[in-house]
């Protein structure tokens, strides 16, 4: 079986792993936690980073500082995962969905101002499959209307629009290390604070609403319940895992990339003959592989290709439900504008296999075996 996902892993996990056991501690901001964040701030050329125990929890930690709450709108692709839905309306909020881009699944930034009320908020803006949205026309209307700008960038750790790695460029982002990503701690993710003003209140928020950090650093002389924060610092465990990986941070994107190319040169001739589409990648983004994904005619079509890939022993997955369409969604959300593409292109995706170390042999057997369900 050709396994649709396997978490990344470089050999040395476990080396750290005792490391941080036999360090005598495990809980959040160990040893592991602060090189991870240095490596981290240095690669993406970051203000301040700080791991956290998933891309959600980085999420409700970007809703509290922004004090986002009841009576908020918070704009979003609803061509996403519910957590950056669930987020907001946690706290309040409503989610207002647009449609997407058809070529890339970005929110469409031509109808975020359309969707802008005096009730707006924020906009939280999807990079999807390691491509970048197109941040300069969004940046410029999140500073027009005053917006929190926040970046979902679960999917995009080392891809870039431009030449800014994104997760930088909005006010906050959002990181996932859950064992999907490119980089993986199992369950984990980052807050990436772009903003000076920003990074105190992030450090308090982080640690349960209190001035710990503060004491650590002998600013003050006892720590206490400072402002409202929760839980949010993963184990120094899972920081171990993940630290070996950013050693091998460009390594595990090539890896990534020459796995994505090869895909792509081989069913690209299923794309001339207009059998299947292949991902767009736009002039502005370098992506990072995060997936590799094909939109086949409908959704019955798709139906049948996952089911032939299955009985040839490979894994396959489409993906999100778009969210408006959820029985959350209608409860907790809005669609503003029509839904052009959301939902009929999410019907069409196929995503395919895509990991660190995926054996050549097998992405040239899953080409060939897309090939034959077309006849080619």
């Amino acid at each position: 079986m050709i396994k649709f996902n396997i978490p990344p892993k470089t050999g040395k996990e476990l080396e750290y792993i005792k490391e941080a056991i036999e360090g005598d501690k495990i809980c959040g901001d160990g040893p592991f936690t602060f090189k991870c964040q240095k490596l981290l701030e240095e690669k993406l050329n970051a203000k301040k980073v700080f791991l956290t125990t998933s891309g959600t929890s980085a999420l409700e930690m970007a809703c509290v500082l922004g004090n986002i709450g009841h009576g908020d709108e918070v704009i979003m692709s609803s061509f996403t995962f519910s957590s950056t839905a669930n987020a907001f309306i946690l706290f309040g909020a409503k989610a207002i969905f647009v449609d997407v881009e058809k070529d890339t699944m970005n929110i469409n930034p031509d109808l975020i101002e359309a969707a802008i009320t005096s009730k707006t908020k924020a906009i939280c803006l999807t990079h999807y499959a390691g491509v970048g949205c197109d941040m300069d026309k969004i940046v410029a209307i999140a500073k027009k209307h005053n917006l929190l700008l926040i970046e979902d960038a679960a999917q995009v750790v080392n891809a870039k629009y431009k030449d800014k790695y994104l997760g930088t460029i909005g006010d906050i982002g959002c990181f996932s290390f859950h064992e999907t990503k490119n980089y993986s701690m199992g369950e984990g993710g980052a807050i990436i604070i772009n903003r000076d003003d920003l990074v105190e209140l992030a450090t308090i928020i982080r640690e349960k609403g209190t001035d710990r950090t503060k004491f650590i650093n002998g600013q003050v002389d006892k720590y206490t319940w400072v402002y409202k924060g929760g839980s949010y610092l993963p184990s120094d465990i899972l920081a171990a895992y993940l630290y070996p990986q950013l050693l091998e941070f460009d390594e595990i994107n090539n890896d990534r990339i020459a796995s994505f190319n090869l895909y792509y040169e081989n069913l690209k001739i299923l794309a001339e003959k207009g059998y299947i589409e292949l991902p767009t990648i736009p002039y502005y983004a370098k992506h990072n592989a995060h997936m590799f994904y094909i939109k086949c005619k409908d959704i019955l079509e798709r139906e049948k290709l996952q089911s032939h890939l299955r009985n040839n022993q490979i894994q396959s997955a489409f993906h999100y439900i778009p969210l408006h369409s959820c029985k959350a969604g209608e409860m907790f959300g809005e669609f503003r504008g029509e839904d052009l593409y959301t939902t009929k292109e999410s019907e069409r995706l196929l995503r395919l296999p895509m990991y660190y170390k995926l054996n050549k042999e097998d992405v040239l057997f899953i080409c060939e075996k897309i090939q034959e369900f077309y006849g080619i």
